[in-house]
């Protein structure tokens, strides 16, 4: 039975929410077609028919992943007020639904092409709002101090989740922010 191109798109959007939540909780070798199918409420065969392939799909709901990142992280006066919201304990504790820069940065270098693009815009547009809080500073200067910082609250945030010890998990959140909030605030 055929289905009409709007019933396809809303397929579609299902499909990458489902990945998009799924890859960030589980990883992209972690989750196979069938768990995102499933996921989104949908066969095989149409996860197959609307990307052509796990990766396309896996790059596509890298992209969705980063978008809702950067809609969630509008309207933050300071860079303090960004890095007490990044590393805070309920984006640690919730990883299908936060950062996917911090979640997949240790995989994503095993694949190339469209996955490691999407991360790349990904990395590009956080070091883009993290620049716009900094205070003024030459472009060059600002664009590292940026990076620096991206880097540190990613890492950070990965730390966080990895320990096994909650209380040094609250310690490397705080002290990130710090380290990032600086006397940048």
């Amino acid at each position: 039975m055929r289905v009409s191109k709007q019933q396809a798109a809303e397929n579609r959007e299902k499909i990458l929410d489902a990945a998009a939540r799924l890859i960030r909780e589980r990883g992209i070798a972690g989750v196979g077609v069938d768990a995102l199918a499933e996921a989104a409420g949908m066969t095989h065969g149409s996860v197959y028919s609307q990307f052509g392939s796990k990766e396309r799909l896996a790059a596509e709901a890298i992209g969705r992943a980063i978008a809702g990142s950067a809609e969630r992280a509008v309207g933050f006066g300071s860079l303090a007020e960004y890095a007490a919201s990044y590393l805070s304990a309920r984006h640690r504790d919730a990883p299908g639904g936060g950062c996917a820069l911090a979640a997949l940065g240790g995989e994503v270098q095993r694949h190339d092409g469209a996955v490691r693009g999407s991360f790349t815009d990904g990395v590009r547009r956080m070091a883009g709002r993290v620049a716009a809080l900094l205070p003024e500073a030459a472009e060059t200067d600002r664009e590292q101090q940026a990076l620096a910082r991206v880097a540190t609250l990613v890492g950070a945030l990965v730390l966080a989740r990895a320990v096994d010890d909650p209380a040094l998990s609250d310690r490397i959140l705080a002290a990130g922010q710090d380290a990032v909030a600086g006397d940048a605030g």
